[in-house]
């Protein structure tokens, strides 16, 4: 699997341009696959730490039930541009679920407002499978995706 590191190595205009997209606003939207297989879409937030993006849950949370059924998953930026002169992002992978209590006091101890001990969090480390970003530029709709192992590919549709 490949991790938020290999994307910023193998497309960094674009896995910077992304970033930019999920820390522009604090909230973005998850979505993850229920029990019954169908959608559920959650407010969220991404945090990029020590070169990886991460999942920083409530402990028992439905989401996070669903990443360990299932960690498939999609990042939605959430724009807040009604206009569309904003980029938007997609992020979609799978949520790799971190149980060492090191790590995680870590990481919490790193949040802007830090979580006070014992760090009660499911946390999940992403690992991107495929991103996107789309963009208005004049008259045309223009989309750059990346995959691991694939260059950063571009179209553009009017």
């Amino acid at each position: 699997m490949s991790g938020w590191a290999d994307f910023q190595q193998e497309a960094p205009d674009l896995a910077g341009m992304v970033r930019s997209r999920f820390t522009h606003h604090k909230h973005c939207l998850l979505a993850t696959v229920r029990r019954d297989g169908s959608p559920r879409l959650s407010g969220i937030e991404l945090w990029f730490w020590k070169g990886e993006a991460w999942l920083g849950l409530m402990p028992g949370s439905a989401k996070g039930s669903d990443l360990d059924r299932d960690p498939r998953f999609e990042l939605h930026s959430a724009p807040t541009d009604l206009d569309l002169e904003e980029p938007d992002a997609r992020i979609h992978g799978i949520a790799e679920r971190v149980s060492d209590d090191a790590t995680i006091a870590a990481f919490a101890a790193d949040l802007p407002h830090p979580a006070p001990p014992p760090y009660e969090m499911d946390l999940f480390r992403v690992e991107p499978t495929h991103a996107v970003l789309v963009r208005v530029e004049g008259d045309e709709l223009v989309m750059e995706s990346w995959r691991p192992g694939v260059p950063p590919k571009r179209q553009t549709r009017r």
